[in-house]
């Protein structure tokens, strides 16, 4: 099982830069760069509602789950 970010997508679909979506989501850039490379452990609840809130997107829409293949 894996779970992954999907920001990188949007942001590619949107054609919005890193810079874009620290002006929209109030999220620093740091976290923001971590997120779209899907190179983080956890979100605070605190992160996840500024990318929902700024993206106009929900939870689901940003967190993806990938069941093994066993």
């Amino acid at each position: 099982m894996r779970i992954r970010c999907r920001l990188g997508d949007i942001m590619k679909q949107r054609g919005l830069s890193n810079k874009d979506v620290v002006e929209l989501t109030g999220v620093s850039r740091n976290t923001i760069t971590s997120l779209a490379a899907n190179a983080t452990k956890r979100i605070d609840y605190d992160t996840l509602e500024g990318l929902c809130r700024g993206l106009g997107v929900f939870p689901g829409d940003l967190i993806e789950y990938i069941p093994d293949n066993d």
